[in-house]
């Protein structure tokens, strides 16, 4: 399993500290939520501020564009240091030339589905997610949804693509992420907030 610190729970005042401590805690990557205002009620932090802290740590800069015309950012957020783009299927840009876009940059991309999205919608473009992720939120009932998109991986022998729970991580949810197929769990306040941040991610890290 890896953990990917979610900065959404970090202390923004210091950001950049905020990514060493999670870097030296084992942190696998680091995921940094964009929220747009439109796609998404709230706003967080653009290209700008992933640049800035992007000397703080060499580990995978995840980069979840919650945003709704994430091709028109991508060059952005490559130039700002991103290893990672995941955007949303139920976005306004063309999935197919937003994922040629990401890989164009050589940058791994990946979808997102919103809980009441099927999992079947991702199926089309399994196949370009090399190596790819399957975002989805942890909740108890969206677990099926994950063992299903994780069975259509094995059937096609795609291997290589990563299923990513987005949320919600803690003790007493992690093994059911990892028992229903989860490679990537993003932990937020359980990591940020625990009294020792390396003994909780070497923990979610075992499962």
């Amino acid at each position: 399993m890896k953990i990917a610190p979610s900065l959404l729970s970090c202390d923004f005042s210091k950001m950049g500290e905020e990514i060493e401590r999670m870097d030296l805690a084992g942190a696998d990557w680091m995921h940094l939520d964009v929220m747009d205002g439109h796609f998404v009620p709230n706003i967080t932090f653009g290209a700008p501020v992933i640049k800035a802290v992007r000397k703080f740590s060499n580990r995978p800069f995840d980069v979840h564009l919650m945003i709704s015309d994430p091709l028109k950012y991508i060059d952005d957020f490559a130039d700002a240091g991103a290893d990672i783009i995941t955007f949303h299927v139920e976005c306004d840009s063309d999935i197919d030339d937003t994922i040629a876009k990401i890989k164009s940059r050589g940058i791994k991309p990946g979808l997102v589905l919103k809980p009441n999205t099927p999992a079947w919608t991702v199926f089309p473009y399994l196949e370009k997610l090399d190596p790819g992720f399957g975002g989805q939120s942890f909740m108890p009932e969206m677990m099926p949804k994950v063992k299903e998109i994780k069975r259509e991986c094995q059937r096609r022998g795609l291997n290589n693509i990563l299923i990513e729970a987005d949320g919600g991580i803690g003790r007493d949810t992690i093994e059911q992420a990892s028992e229903a197929g989860v490679d990537v769990c993003v932990a937020g306040t359980a990591v940020f907030r625990a009294a020792d941040p390396a003994k909780a991610i070497e923990l979610f890290k075992s499962f």
